[in-house]
């Protein structure tokens, strides 16, 4: 176990130059003493690591100094092949690069390996589109994805609800959520989220940009998410659920809704319980979004959306009770 964290830690070091005891210690899920003792074996042993004191301080290895590590367990040697996702791959141009480099991999791995590693690409497959849903295929993935590697900027002609806009954007990263492509961008100094599936132009750029030093794309990524969702659903409704309601919540509920939903614990006479559900911004949404759960859910509050609700049942009554009549016409 120690010769495997050393290797950990060396392979760290090499890869992001200067690296703290505490972030060493929580990636290789052990105490910082340790992470000491381990530094002061791998200096001992003739590796040359050097720690920088203060408050930008850390480890690092002497400039220059590289070693070749290319011993790979069995699950390492399987998780590199796991990680070629031919279709994302393919979207950003990269598919060939990708079956390359699998291909250099496979034939640089012990005789051992190979067929574990073959066995993955066989058996385990990714399909990132949601049920019922299709993958995009934005037009301008490929320049915006260059423009991200290259760190320079693009100017986008984009298809908001509000309407069209012009936008010079720095661009900081790409996201690939539920079969969609997003960009995250400094725009104005703020970073914004993109839908590339809804960029009309696209023009890549020579000019660079600086890049926030303390952006980090996957924190970005799950705080944007969040709020969206937040500002998807900024009310609550009080709802009566039988025990099928009950179920049928917990199964068609998005995440962050099924999350938040407060439900009783004590039933009334009937078996109901009242539940307190953050629904949309409009009674007409949160109607929508209720009226999933049919006869086995009663809005309680607020009166405005228990009104639409009437409302919207009232119409579809007329409307199919009027189809029936017409279907099938009374006989004397």
């Amino acid at each position: 176990m120690r010769a495997s964290r050393m290797l950990s830690i060396l392979t760290t070091l090499q890869a992001k130059g200067r690296v703290t005891a505490p972030e060493l210690a929580e990636a290789c899920e052990v105490s910082v003493r340790t992470i000491y003792r381990d530094i002061d074996a791998l200096a001992a042993s003739g590796v040359p690591v050097y720690a920088d004191r203060g408050a930008e301080g850390g480890y690092r290895l002497l400039d220059g100094y590289r070693v070749r590590l290319n011993g790979l367990s069995q699950s390492e040697a399987g998780a590199l092949f796991l990680a070629g996702l031919p279709g994302p791959a393919a979207a950003l141009g990269l598919d060939a690069a990708m079956i390359a480099g699998q291909n250099k991999l496979m034939a640089a791995l012990p005789a051992n390996l190979r067929d574990d590693a073959a066995r993955m690409q066989e058996r385990f497959y990714l399909d990132a589109p949601g049920w019922f849903s299709e993958a995009d295929e934005p037009k301008h993935l490929r320049i915006i994805a260059g423009a991200v590697l290259r760190g320079t900027f693009i100017e986008i002609r984009y298809q908001s609800w509000r309407g069209q806009k012009r936008r010079r954007v720095a661009p900081l990263g790409l996201v690939l959520k539920g079969g969609g492509w997003y960009l995250a961008g400094h725009v104005d100094g703020n970073v914004r989220t993109y839908r590339i599936a809804r960029v009309l132009d696209c023009t890549a750029l020579d000019a660079p940009f600086p890049r926030p030093p303390d952006f980090d794309l996957a924190a970005y990524w799950r705080s944007a998410t969040l709020r969206m969702e937040a500002e998807l659903h900024p009310n609550v409704a009080v709802v009566r659920l039988s025990s099928l309601g009950v179920k049928l919540l917990n199964a068609l509920s998005q995440p962050y809704v099924k999350a938040r939903t407060q439900l009783d614990d004590a039933a009334d006479a009937d078996g109901w319980r009242v539940a307190r559900i953050p629904v949309g911004t409009t009674s007409w949404h949160a109607a929508a979004e209720l009226l999933r759960l049919g006869p086995e859910a009663e809005v309680l509050e607020p009166a405005e959306l228990r009104e639409t609700m009437a409302e919207m049942v009232r119409a579809m009554a007329g409307r199919y009770g009027t189809a029936m009549s017409a279907a099938c016409p009374s006989q004397d």
